[in-house]
């Protein structure tokens, strides 16, 4: 499932084919995804302007010109695709030829003033989307509950170490939890706790400070190195324009089980366990 920042490599690509931009027409070719789509969609999609996109967790919020905002998550497979206004063949100017028909898997397709058009497509079928009126967005049932987010001013060593206070629960689940921290998941609480050192197996409440206070700043480190490579393409990951990411070439515990630890010096191997059901990647001579 996408995390933070392929989530957010996708919202900055729609940014320059939707922002400011008009829903010339929206089409809505199923009745639902993981949930049933909202009454009406594709009319109260066309003729909308987006006025912003942001990223709420693991979720695109597109607010409109209408009063509403489109609540938009990923799934498992789900991607947000862009198609450019496509030049004809041979021709040059403002020649235009018309986009491809919606494939098998394009469930909601949006064509934008321009020419753009934006498709989502949902192979499994486990995304959703859903429209709510913008004031009251951040009190949707799927966005309610969540912690600060981790480039926010809200999430800082107070507020880790008061979270972790008393938890007897491994460090790794504790981090895997929304409210706690939105948006972290699988991938990167494994990445963030092998830089710190610490191990996944290790209970929340007996972490010292100095070591939550380093592990707050290695967070938003790993977050913000993967995003500057795109995310991480595994299985059907891509970004809005099709292009794989790369962090996942940077992984330094995540899918190496049985390969030797990358730190300098270190002679120990990767190991995998299972923690609630989720693959947990760590260096037992590296993390403590």
């Amino acid at each position: 499932m996408p995390e933070l920042p392929e989530v957010e490599t996708v919202r900055r690509g729609l940014e320059p084919v939707m922002t400011g931009r008009v829903i010339a027409r929206a089409e809505v070719r199923r009745p639902d995804l993981r949930w049933p789509l909202p009454d009406r969609m594709a009319e109260r999609l066309t003729g909308a302007r987006v006025a912003g996109l942001r990223r709420r967790s693991k979720y695109i919020l597109a607010d409109l010109s209408t009063g509403e905002t489109l609540l938009i998550h990923l799934g498992m497979s789900g991607r947000m695709l862009i198609a450019p206004p496509g030049a004809a063949p041979g021709m040059a100017g403002d020649f235009h030829h018309p986009q491809a028909a919606p494939g098998k898997h394009d469930h909601v397709v949006l064509d934008m003033e321009g020419g753009a058009r934006v498709t989502f497509n949902d192979a499994r079928r486990f995304g959703m989307m859903d429209l709510v009126p913008t004031a009251a967005a951040e009190a949707h049932p799927l966005l309610a509950g969540l912690g600060p987010e981790p480039f926010g001013n809200d999430f800082n060593e107070p507020w880790l170490a008061a979270r972790f206070r008393g938890r007897r629960a491994p460090v790794k689940a504790a981090l895997l939890d929304q409210r706690l921290v939105a948006g972290l998941g699988n991938i990167y609480v494994c990445e963030a706790l092998f830089r710190a050192g610490i191990s996944p197996t290790r209970q929340a409440g007996r972490i010292a400070p100095d070591r939550i206070a380093r592990l707050a700043g290695i967070i938003r480190e790993v977050l913000s190195d993967a995003i500057a490579a795109g995310g991480s393409s595994l299985r059907d990951y891509r970004q809005a324009d099709g292009e794989l990411g790369y962090f996942q070439h940077d992984f330094r515990v995540y899918g190496r089980e049985g390969e030797p630890c990358r730190s300098p010096g270190c002679t120990g191997t990767i190991r995998r366990i299972v923690q609630s059901g989720r693959s947990t990647y760590f260096c037992p001579q590296c993390q403590r």
